[in-house]
């Protein structure tokens, strides 16, 4: 007899599994990435101590010798508390900082839920309160929904209104939209704006678009040394255009960090911070030059703790 061939089972794969959608974030950190890049302003001398009192109480003191405006002292005491939603975040959280001309910087931040978190803050200039702000923020499996009331005034009738929501459309995609409305005496008006986000394995590429102008950025991971970051804003109202390029060189086996920066106002910036293991010290220089208005000036900072 020949053989009998038996047709060969057919394997039936289940359905596809799609993985959940994460949390966006915050709205205001959809640039994050690539501001991160770009040095910060720095100019005379500053030193910083940092001293943690407890595991959950810090203090920190700045001595400010400026070479354009006033000198001054600023003291900083943060306490963060036991509700840990992350390792670099922790409810309830209060930071005061406080300077020599008693100008007072006060936030509280409260979960209040385990999505809800809330944040109060509170800016006075010498005697006089100059900001008051209130944040409700909820965040979902896969999107984020934040109400602020800024300055809000009941006898002058006044008040700031933000509203942001953004939802996770993909993995690496994710849009949404802000819209601001402000209120005060003989004015009232409402500005749109529509953002997006698309995150890449090695870059990621934002953009806002709104009735007041447009703000785009792109930032990209070269290697583990070379990051670059790009940055667009144009403003409707000002009718003025700026366009940035930034870049960040890290070196770990010598402790050090270079950042760098050159816009389309002909002005050029650069920082360098050097750590020196085992002590708690880092020492910062930075140079700026704005060669339009023909204005240099440099700093040097050192942190300790």
């Amino acid at each position: 007899m020949g053989n009998v061939l038996y047709p060969a089972p057919v394997l039936r794969r289940g359905p596809r599994r799609e993985e959940p959608l994460a949390n966006p974030g915050s709205f205001d950190e959809l640039h994050r990435k690539c501001k991160e890049v770009f040095p910060q302003q720095m100019e005379g001398v500053k030193l910083i101590v940092n001293k943690a009192l407890s595991s959950h109480f810090q203090v920190s003191h700045t001595i400010h010798m400026s070479t354009i405006g006033q000198s001054n002292y600023h003291l900083n005491a943060t306490y963060v508390g036991d509700q840990q939603t992350s390792p670099t975040e922790g409810f309830p959280t209060l930071i005061g900082d406080i300077d020599t001309a008693g100008s007072l910087n006060a936030q509280a931040l409260l979960l209040l839920a385990e999505r809800i978190r809330t944040k109060a803050v509170f800016q006075t200039q010498q005697s006089r309160f100059m900001t008051w702000q209130f944040d409700a923020e909820y965040r979902g499996d896969d999107y984020t929904a934040t109400l602020t009331l800024g300055n809000p005034d009941l006898i002058s009738e006044s008040v700031i209104v933000v509203a942001h929501f953004l939802q996770s459309m993909t993995s690496r995609l994710v849009l949404g939209g802000e819209m601001v409305y402000h209120r005060r005496p003989g004015e009232e008006g409402a500005i749109v704006t529509l953002a997006g986000k698309y995150t890449a394995l090695k870059w990621v590429a934002t953009l806002n678009l709104g009735y007041g102008g447009a703000h785009a950025s792109y930032y990209h991971r070269a290697n583990d040394q070379i990051q670059v970051g790009v940055e667009f804003e144009a403003n409707t109202r000002l009718q003025d255009t700026s366009f940035a390029f930034g870049y960040q060189l890290s070196l770990p086996q010598a402790s050090m960090v270079f950042k760098g920066f050159l816009d389309s106002n002909w002005c050029v910036g650069a920082v360098l911070e050097k750590k020196l293991p085992p002590l708690p010290v880092t020492l910062a220089l930075g140079a700026f030059l704005n060669h339009w208005k023909n204005r240099f000036h440099c700093g040097f900072s050192i942190i300790v703790g």
